[in-house]
């Protein structure tokens, strides 16, 4: 088995990728989900949020649910909605947001190279979502929902993008959000054969988001395996996979309900021990790592760790997430398991500090906090060690979307 292969897409025709097209399934509610899907009955949304179709209250982890998403893509698929590609290509996958632009492959990658960890993870996975996942790929007998990948950057790889690019794209659609997504298919044989080869002679790859989906697609074949069921596509799962160097990360802010405790000169006092602080007339969005925003009783004041307190030999606690909780959340305000305490949220940076300061202000909150972006050399270093970052250390923009190709496991 290669690391990466080429594989017969499921995928809208140009008429209906516009229809088609879908947020990924858990960036949505379902209330939210129903709401888009609204008046698009082609949404893939009633394939990755099938229980919009049911009634409203329906468990949307009950076998009914990933029944109704199995029916759903068969009727997409008899309508002519969807179709597959007669045999395997690779695809080029352009997103662009605003200015920002980042061109990736899609592929199936080897599930056997996850196993071993030559596709590296960086999180821990949930049961009841790697479960939900199984379920839904077990039942749709497809993979639906794209593995986001990276590796280090490679000319080969550019400039074979470079060409594909400068071809017609199957698809060149503006989804709801206001992302570019364009897509070619790659169908010469010699750049099929070198990009296989190209990627197999990499060290790794590393997983960027969707450690639920690989750890789901790695189950489902396992299962499979163990049923003595054809194993060839079952042993690879579907991906998108960008060079670092075009990756975007943004920063993953934390907002706390309470001060534990203290007031509000106490906390101030007792940060000081292990940051500089100054307060700000401004909004505080950090510039560089080891600074931090803080906004406390309707100011803004800017946190730098202290040198002294920044371990050199620790890809994880040397991180900012780490920094932040380790120095102040949990010594100062007692939260010590940030993936299950529920005075702890987590903002994504693409809704802006405001959303930030709104939680704070609106009492829901009482303080909010602002990081610099762990970097993608982080990410990778953190995997190369085989450990674990904290929860919510990466928000990636822009995101995939969900429908435009599905890999079918046959």
């Amino acid at each position: 088995m290669t690391l990466i292969a080429p594989f017969a897409g499921l995928r809208p025709t140009p008429d209906h990728a516009t229809d088609v097209v879908a947020p990924p399934y858990d960036v949505l509610n379902t209330e939210e989900a129903r709401q888009r899907a609204a008046g698009r009955p082609y949404s893939f949304l009633h394939i990755s949020k099938p229980e919009i179709d049911l009634p409203a209250g329906t468990d949307p982890f009950s076998a009914e649910v990933y029944q109704k998403g199995a029916e759903n893509l068969k009727k997409l698929i008899d309508e002519g909605i969807l179709v597959r590609d007669a045999k395997p290509f690779y695809y080029l996958y352009r997103l662009k947001m605003g200015e920002h632009v980042q061109t990736g492959l899609v592929a199936v990658a080897s599930v056997a190279d996850y196993d071993c960890n030559r596709i590296r993870k960086h999180e821990f996975t949930r049961p009841d979502k790697e479960d939900d996942r199984v379920r839904q790929i077990d039942a749709l007998n497809a993979q639906t929902g794209p593995v986001f990948l990276t590796y280090r950057h490679d000319d080969v790889v550019d400039q074979v993008a470079g060409q594909v690019a400068q071809t017609p794209p199957l698809y060149d659609l503006s989804a709801d959000d206001g992302v570019q997504h364009t897509i070619w298919r790659i169908d010469e044989p010699g750049l099929i054969e070198t990009l296989t080869r190209t990627f197999d002679a990499m060290d790794c790859l590393y997983i960027a988001d969707g450690h639920h989906r690989s750890a789901a697609a790695s189950r489902v074949s396992a299962m499979r395996r163990k049923t003595g069921e054809p194993l060839a596509s079952a042993d690879y799962f579907l991906t998108v996979i960008f060079p670092d160097n075009q990756m975007k990360i943004l920063d993953y802010n934390r907002v706390i309900k309470d001060l534990n405790g203290l007031d509000e000169a106490g906390l101030l006092a007792a940060a000081r021990e292990k940051f500089e602080l100054q307060e700000s007339d401004s909004p505080v969005k950090p510039s560089r790592p080891g600074e931090f925003g803080m906004y406390l009783g309707g100011k803004w004041y800017r946190l730098t760790i202290r040198k002294e307190n920044i371990p050199t030999d620790d890809p994880v606690a040397r991180l900012d997430v780490s920094l932040l909780q380790n120095n102040l959340i949990e010594p100062l305000l007692g939260i010590a398991d940030p993936r299950r305490d529920k005075r702890i949220d987590f903002v994504g940076g693409i809704r802006g500090l405001q959303e930030l300061e709104k939680r704070v202000d609106s009492g829901e909150m009482q303080l909010a906090f602002s990081l610099y972006p762990t970097s993608m050399a982080d990410l990778m270093s953190v995997a190369d060690a085989n450990e674990v970052m904290p929860p919510k250390s990466t928000w990636f923009e822009p995101k995939l979307a969900d429908g435009l190709l599905s890999h079918v496991l046959d």
